[in-house]
């Protein structure tokens, strides 16, 4: 049987889905495996829904909005390609192929364009094939990791970081330094990082109490990184003690408001 891959789009109101609408209404023929999600701005397009749609088991995600310069609402376009930056770093680090979600700017007037951009997508994804998490035994490890994604896409960090970026990296602060780009890219790489593996540690934790010496093992860290994120980890409240064994303290999550 032939794979037909299922694609969600995420179209902003003004441009994208206009220049979809134009390719229905001047009949260029495109991919049917792209079912389309209508919003007011490609900046609305959160990383823990494109996440949440790879969860929920599409084969690819296509984040389409107005051109740089053109965006309805002056810079939701820009803040779209920030956001899309941090989740791609995010999809990086769980295993899935990055390759699974692409972000595109499309006018009102490029109905032609929008279906290109559609056939070359549904294309890429019948390459890689179905998604791992797709079905109804979607792979437990990358399901895992993936939630844990979605989970360090929620953190406040990551978002005053994205929200930060124009900010920190194109204006002088009140001592008139600025960040360099490559400096802010360090920052928020080593930041991504660090988020990704709380949140991995919290959902084992979840599951059951674990001692640093098993969170070493399973994630592959020196027991005293394992120990700093635990420290991180309990001066926000996501984690305690739940008993010690002998001398080893057991750490399980807590819940957190949302």
């Amino acid at each position: 049987m032939t794979f037909e891959p299922r694609i969600v789009g995420f179209l902003c109101n003004w441009c994208s889905y206009a220049g979809a609408d134009l390719a229905g209404v001047s009949r260029i023929q495109y991919p049917t495996n792209i079912r389309i999600i209508r919003l007011m701005c490609s900046g609305r397009v959160d990383p823990v829904i494109v996440l949440e749609t790879f969860v929920n088991g599409a084969d690819g995600v296509l984040v389409m909005g107005c051109h740089p310069g053109d965006c309805h609402y002056i810079v939701g376009n820009l803040y779209a390609e920030l956001k899309f930056r941090m989740v791609k770093k995010l999809i990086a680090l769980t295993g899935l192929e990055h390759e699974r979600v692409r972000l595109e700017w499309v006018s009102a007037s490029e109905g032609a364009r929008f279906a290109d951009i559609v056939r070359d997508f549904t294309n890429q994804i019948k390459a890689l094939g179905p998604s791992p998490l797709a079905g109804e035994t979607p792979e437990p490890n990358l399901l895992q990791n993936v939630l844990a994604a979605q989970m360090a896409a929620e953190s406040f960090r990551l978002r005053v970081l994205v929200g930060r970026e124009k900010s920190l990296v194109d204006e002088e602060n009140i001592y008139g330094e600025k960040l360099s780009q490559e400096k802010f890219d360090e920052v928020m790489n080593d930041a991504v990082a660090a988020e990704y593996l709380r949140s991995k540690i919290y959902l084992m934790a979840k599951k059951e109490p674990v001692s640093i010496k098993e969170l070493s093992k399973r994630l592959g860290l020196p027991s005293q990184k394992a120990l700093q994120h635990i420290v991180a980890m309990r001066r926000r409240g996501m984690v305690t003690v739940d008993r010690i064994e002998g001398t080893t303290p057991l750490y399980a999550a807590l819940e957190m408001g949302r």
